[in-house]
């Protein structure tokens, strides 16, 4: 079996928890979750936290030179498993209604293939590890890095204003050392988790926004500080979802100029003999995706998916049909706020109708 690829870090390191730990918080996710990221935000781990800190580094599955640099820097062990958790998070909630859900189960084998789904996996665990590691930086959970350094600012002074900005630039940066040196340029396959890892970190870049605050007498615009930050991890998430929705079929070709493997769409009919190169922004994949309706080594499967009946329930449960069942639903209704402090609701109950796959 081929060995997991560094790149595809923040993928698999949630198959390196405990598996009650595993199943308990992560495979019933729908993507509908309050997410907070970053629990329990604070400065760098106190002495009495540094055998933890070790711990957690052993613990995730990481090379032997990734496992000295997690060591090395408290509170990156924390925000990897912070990055795994966003980008599963997020992967889930975007393919909530399709036959591939990004479940954990068949994760292994699908980061070994060249399908779609590979490419957008190796996109959102690059862009959840960069988000996660500018975001730790501004909330003072990492040692070596502190707020962004955008002209002007001054960490002691955005600590102050509380406009401490999300520093991309480190963690980009940091980012490039940890995954370390690509494979070779005659693998294919590594050109193209290369490109789509490059385009997961695109994402985020282009998300990345100014903002700013005004500072003066009754709210006047006198003096006004501006920061970086980033835009929310949903909006790089439905980009992701956009370049995998038009993802490039790619087979390689050797640049002669350059005596380097370059990737190379294949040629239409009237078009170039040698196709066009894929554009930076561009998914990349070499494998046409199994149809992911029954249980393999890539997914468990649609067997018992809910789906809608009107929009998903055809495509979602492969021509198998789907069962319908009645349930009582229990929520809260007729709310009203009362003085001073609190809202009061009734509950109200009603019949749902619940669609799934038939096996």
């Amino acid at each position: 079996m081929r060995p997991a690829p560094a790149l595809a870090l923040a993928a698999l390191c949630l198959l390196a928890l405990p598996a009650a730990a595993a199943a308990a918080a992560y495979f019933g996710l729908t993507g509908r979750e309050v997410l907070t990221p970053f629990p329990g935000l604070g400065t760098a781990a106190a002495p009495a936290q540094a055998g933890a800190h070790l711990k957690q580094c052993d613990l995730l599955k990481l090379s032997r030179r990734q496992k000295q640099l997690c060591r090395r820097e408290p509170g990156l062990a924390e925000t990897l498993r912070d990055a795994a958790h966003l980008g599963l998070l997020e992967c889930q909630f975007q393919f909530r209604q399709e036959r591939w859900n990004c479940s954990l189960e068949g994760r292994t084998g699908l980061l070994q293939r060249g399908f779609k789904e590979t490419a957008f996996l190796y996109a959102v665990s690059a862009a959840a590890l960069t988000h996660a590691l500018a975001r730790a930086c501004s909330a003072g959970r990492m040692e070596r890095c502190t707020c962004d350094d955008s002209p002007g600012l001054e960490s002691r002074q955005a600590w102050q204003w509380g406009v401490c900005g999300d520093n991309l630039k480190y963690s980009t940066k940091f980012l490039s050392n940890f995954l370390g040196p690509k494979r070779g340029s005659k693998d294919l396959r590594a050109r193209a988790d290369a490109h789509n890892t490059h385009v997961g970190i695109k994402a985020v870049k282009s998300g990345l926004r100014t903002t700013c605050k005004c500072h003066g007498v009754s709210g006047s615009c006198a003096v006004r500080t501006c920061w970086k930050q980033l835009s929310p991890f949903r909006e790089t998430g439905q980009v992701l979802k956009l370049r995998y929705d038009t993802a490039v079929k790619v087979s390689s070709a050797t640049n002669e100029a350059l005596g380097r493997l370059e990737l190379w769409a294949p040629a239409k009919p009237g078009g170039p003999a040698k196709g066009l190169a894929p554009r930076p922004g561009d998914l990349v994949y070499m494998e046409d995706s199994p149809s992911f309706c029954r249980p393999s080594k890539y997914s468990p499967g649609t067997a018992g998916r809910v789906c809608s009946r009107d929009s998903s329930c055809s495509s979602l449960c492969c021509g198998r049909g789907y069962d319908t069942q009645s349930r009582m639903v229990v929520f809260s209704c007729h709310c009203q706020v009362q003085w001073c402090c609190y809202v009061e609701c009734q509950q109200c109950a009603q019949q749902e109708l619940v669609y799934t796959c038939k096996r």
